[in-house]
């Protein structure tokens, strides 16, 4: 018994000597609890809602500030287009479009059946659920409490299309955001133990000394793995598609050009984390804490980015999978183009520069 404590005595001296690890402990844990605790929130509300009504009477207006005001519906990031109600949905302003023909209020004082349009984003099988089940409830209390609604009123009903994903599988909402999770974890990692490489193997003198800048190094650790990262995502996408089904509507030549910027953002990545660790094995678990946890998290992949709270939507924005994701579901299930996508697509390249020259001074610096 006496040897045992003797080992319990060692080993709490190196946890006491490692305070990266003793932080790592402490901290992590705690980091995790907080970011769970705001991230998962498993309402879905403000489900954005654009309004296309043809009626213009006090009763249309009554039913949209029914919706709005009741906590799961917001007004859209624009406008719905008379001409294509669609075009709203493609480019992500709006989760659904509600169409309210002429004819709304006499059909609600007389006898003739009349039917309100719905046309739902079905890219997020969940938020489309929800949104077709709120709008019934919704549209079933204002029949049922608004003055003068009779019987005759009750043949009112909600007429639904869902686009994108009529059958609301959950492997096409899903598979999009998983290969934009897998590429950043894997180009991160491949990455993230170059330099460290060269610090533990003893070679960094050697390479110090070679005739190259700092810029060069950098671009010749990340270069030879921007083909292996990009055959990785095709493997990941084949069998999304071939197997699980995932629509690829849209040009693949527009993906794969994305889909080059996203692994250089990660790849970019991996040699900032690789330039502050010393050794491999933390390299590799700071990859996967800065890349899993963020891109699960705070991408809008599961938790809806709009429900968390403003530090979150800020910290979301140097997210480079929050981007990507969008930019899969756009081409993949709506066969967006780069007409609707270039937002995303800036921000990616506005990212991936950042890292870059990050991992470039952070190198030069150590350099120095």
């Amino acid at each position: 018994m006496g040897n045992v404590r003797f080992i319990i005595l060692k080993e709490i001296r190196h946890i006491l000597r490692d305070p990266r690890s003793l932080f790592i402990a402490i901290l992590m844990p705690i980091m995790m609890t907080f970011l769970y605790g705001y991230a998962i929130n498993l309402d879905i509300k403000n489900i954005r809602l654009a309004v296309l009504d043809y009626d213009q009477t006090s009763a249309s207006r009554e039913l949209v500030g029914r919706f709005y005001h009741s906590g799961y519906f917001a007004a859209s990031l624009a406008p719905a287009d008379m001409a294509d109600p669609e075009a709203v949905l493609k480019r992500g302003d709006a989760h659904a479009v509600m169409i309210i023909r002429g004819g709304f209020a006499e059909a609600l004082r007389g006898a003739a059946p009349y039917q309100l349009g719905l046309l739902l984003d079905g890219a997020d099988a969940n938020m489309s659920a929800a949104a077709a089940s709120y709008s019934n409830v919704i549209i079933q209390r204002y029949l049922g409490e608004s003055p003068g609604v009779g019987a005759a009123g009750r043949g009112v009903a909600l007429s639904q299309r869902v686009l994108y994903n009529p059958d609301l599988k959950s492997s096409h909402f899903l598979v999009p955001g998983l290969i934009a999770i897998i590429l950043m974890m894997i180009s991160a990692l491949l990455t993230s133990v170059t330099i460290a490489r060269e610090k533990e193997t003893g070679t960094m003198e050697q390479l110090l000394t070679a005739p190259v800048g700092p810029f060069q190094v950098i671009l010749g650790k990340v270069i030879p793995y921007v083909g292996l990262a990009l055959l990785d995502g095709v493997l990941v996408l084949s069998v999304g598609v071939l197997h699980f089904g995932v629509p690829l509507i849209g040009s693949s030549l527009l993906l794969l050009f994305f889909g080059l910027i996203y692994i250089i953002a990660a790849l970019s990545l991996g040699v900032l984390i690789s330039t502050l660790a010393r050794t491999q094995q933390v390299a590799m678990m700071a990859a996967l804490v800065a890349t899993v946890l963020p891109s699960v998290m705070l991408s809008g992949f599961i938790f809806e980015i709009r429900n968390m709270p403003a530090l979150l939507r800020f910290i979301t924005m140097l997210v480079p999978a929050r981007y990507f994701l969008l930019i899969m579901r756009g081409v993949m299930l709506k066969g967006s183009g780069l007409a609707v996508l270039w937002p995303q697509a800036a921000a990616l390249v506005a990212l991936t520069t950042l890292l870059l020259v990050a991992a470039v001074k952070r190198f030069r610096i150590r350099i120095g």
